[in-house]
């Protein structure tokens, strides 16, 4: 599939919502979210107006120029955390790719143009929360370097070292 990757700008944030909503983990057989999860604040601050300060993101789009995936960063402090929080000054990954586009190598290079980013930045570590069942994730997180941190209900907190 071919693809190109750009910088995700507060025009974006409709799409990151989409991604926000793709990014949470449902095993085969189960139903899916309803959509109203995205209102629950703890889902989304993730979203919730893209571009502010600190707030950095790509998106891969398509040959026809229709965005298929997004991989962002974005901090938290200790009265705001997000699920993979592990200090003010780690920010926090979030990453989905649409359905029909998966394991075709768009996540890997999303991530890769991130951590690229973020050590041009001299930015230290990432965090992020997933899902321990969700293998492909868990698999392309590791190979990047993200080891588990810690244990919440049904999603790991993961760090990687830059």
């Amino acid at each position: 599939m071919q693809y190109t990757i750009r910088i995700a700008d507060v025009q974006d944030e409709p799409f990151l919502w989409e991604m926000l909503y793709e990014s949470m983990y449902v095993p085969e057989g189960k139903e899916a979210f309803s959509r109203d999860i995205l209102k629950e604040p703890v889902i989304s601050k993730y979203a919730e107006g893209w571009g502010r300060k600190g707030d950095l993101g790509y998106i891969a789009v398509n040959h026809r120029n229709e965005p298929v995936g997004s991989v962002t960063i974005r901090y938290f402090d200790e009265a705001n955390e997000g699920f993979g929080y592990v200090g003010n000054d780690v920010p926090e990954l979030g990453m989905a790719i649409t359905e029909a586009c998966r394991g075709k190598g768009i996540g890997n290079a999303l991530l890769k143009t991130m951590v690229e980013e973020l050590r041009r930045k001299q930015v230290s570590k990432i965090s992020l929360s997933v899902d321990p069942n969700n293998v492909p994730a868990m698999k392309l997180y590791q190979r990047f370097g993200f080891k588990v941190v810690g244990v919440s209900g049904t999603s790991v907190t993961m760090v990687a070292e830059l």
